[in-house]
């Protein structure tokens, strides 16, 4: 049996221009961190003992005798690619899916992670995250960007940066004093609205204005700004609050999906309360919404969003992760 951790991960700055179409051509950026909430995935053989020779249980059951039965296409997609056969496999997470802070690319790679291991091989935590790519962007065709697998298989906080080569990951080195004040001076909320991010994105993609790759071009410069501000000595952190106010209004213009009236209204009762900015976490549409407020005004923003579920987080440095083996008591012949 093998059970693999697998963080999920909040994006500060820079999304949209992880999108491959994109950065392809203008290059992209992107400034993330993963954070202590996990989804779990354990895997093992499956005892020959059932009518079914494979078990899935995630926010339903299936019982099958072959992946063309599988419904969930990024499971059955992956035993296809790995050759997995025979086995019951487990999901569960500390947060809802959809809800915008990368859950189903943490999924990919802790299921790709624990399938690995069970055949009793370690990858690197780039494979993890190319072949969770593949999986997700190329084999299922959904749509979205590369910062979410990346996020999850390398974990930290980290600069992303996207070209034609592919990706660079870079660790954004910083005190451990000032990164526990930006962890203690940001605030999540669920807004209790859930959407697949995939269905966002190709909302995005058919409405957006003629101009959308100029904004994104000022929200990959905003990856420079955000960096500069946390590892320079000299710039207020305060300044990192308002910058994300600044990559909300820029991402607002991106496409009309990305909010609604309630979230917006949501928005505006935070910065009244006393958040210096903040952002919808995800493709849009709902899910989380983080905001940077200072210690003395904390109390302030959760009264006014006492209609939303606080959660309390901390930054965490590792990624994708075996957190349990065990051997087989049932293993097939020549598996």
């Amino acid at each position: 049996m093998i059970i693999t951790k697998t963080p999920f991960r909040m994006s500060f700055f820079g999304g949209g221009t992880d999108m491959e179409e994109y950065f392809k051509e203008y290059g992209g950026a992107v400034l993330s961190t993963s954070f202590d909430k996990y989804c779990y995935v354990n895997v093992r053989h499956l005892p020959p003992f059932f009518q079914y020779s494979t078990e899935l249980s995630y926010s339903k059951t299936e019982r099958v005798n072959s992946l063309e039965e599988i419904q969930h296409p990024a499971i059955r997609e992956a035993m296809r690619m790995l050759n997995m056969q025979e086995i019951r496999l487990m999901y569960e997470a500390d947060l809802p899916a959809r809800s915008g802070l990368g859950t189903s690319s943490s999924f990919a790679v802790g299921m790709l992670h624990a399938f690995h291991a069970l055949k009793g091989k370690y990858v690197d935590k780039k494979t993890l995250a190319d072949q969770a790519i593949h999986l997700e962007r190329v084999l299922c065709k959904e749509a979205g960007g590369w910062q979410d697998q990346i996020a999850a298989s390398f974990g930290g906080l980290n600069r992303i940066d996207f070209s034609e080569e592919g990706y660079r990951v870079s660790p954004i080195l910083i005190s451990p004093e000032r990164k526990q004040r930006l962890n203690e001076n940001l605030m999540l909320f669920f807004t209790g609205f859930t959407r697949f991010s995939s269905e966002i994105q190709k909302a995005n993609q058919s409405s957006s204005p003629e101009d959308k790759n100029a904004l994104l071009r000022e929200m990959k410069a905003l990856v420079d700004e955000g960096a500069d501000i946390l590892c320079s000595k000299e710039r207020d952190l305060d300044d990192f609050g308002r910058l994300l106010h600044s990559t909300w209004e820029l991402k607002r213009k991106t496409a009309k999906s990305i909010s609604t009236d309630s979230i917006d209204l949501l928005y505006e009762m935070g910065l009244r309360a006393g958040a210096l900015g903040g952002k919808l976490l995800g493709a849009g549409g709902g899910g989380f919404l983080l905001f940077y407020v200072e210690k003395e005004k904390q109390q302030g923003v959760i009264e006014a969003m006492r209609d939303l579920l606080y959660i309390p987080f901390a930054f965490e440095n590792g990624g994708t992760q075996v957190v349990y083996y065990s051997p087989e008591t049932f293993e097939k012949k020549g598996r």
